[in-house]
């Protein structure tokens, strides 16, 4: 007879953004990141162009499902601090995307399998519930549901990865 197969806890994987950064804060990032996985990590930074000074990485992580809220929740409220946590849905549970800038705080979004936000019932609800018969209200509601701010203001350190080229528009005359 054999022995029964001890059951394994699902694991979630996810990738943490760390779109820029201090370099004296790398190191706090990179233990914060341990804590919330409860084992060593050590990220490969480089210089990220849009911000002198400032340090970007990406580290594909695997942990507990959850780890993702717990990564983001270790990265909250640092300044200077501008990042992404998602966590792939799971059999039983959703992804999840967080994001987090200096000016805006922290936002979160369930996903689907494909990475795209999805606005529960209550949320949708609430939106046009605030928004009344108003179109630009709704607008401004759902921008704000999505986190479009948030977006908005990454979206340059995100493209200035090391194999993208930023090329910087400057107004003459």
């Amino acid at each position: 007879m054999t022995a029964p197969h001890a059951r394994q806890s699902p694991t979630a994987r996810g990738v943490l953004y760390v779109h820029s950064a201090p370099r004296a804060l790398c190191p706090h990032v990179e233990w914060a990141a341990s804590r919330a996985l409860d084992e060593a990590v050590s990220f490969e930074w480089s210089a990220q162009p849009v911000l002198p000074g400032a340090q970007r990485a990406e580290f594909y992580w695997e942990g507990a499902p959850g780890s993702g809220a717990a990564i983001a929740s270790e990265l909250l409220g640092w300044e200077h601090l501008r990042f992404e946590v998602t966590e792939d849905p799971g059999p039983g549970r959703d992804g999840g995307r967080w994001v987090h800038t200096p000016a805006l705080g922290i936002h979160f979004a369930q996903t689907d399998t494909a990475g795209n936000v999805v606005l529960p019932e209550n949320r949708l609800r609430a939106a046009m519930s605030t928004a009344g018969t108003d179109p630009t209200a709704l607008q401004h509601e759902l921008h704000r549901v999505l986190g479009q701010a948030w977006d908005d203001e990454l979206e340059a350190f995100r493209h200035a990865g090391d194999f993208s080229s930023v090329v910087w528009l400057h107004r003459a005359g």
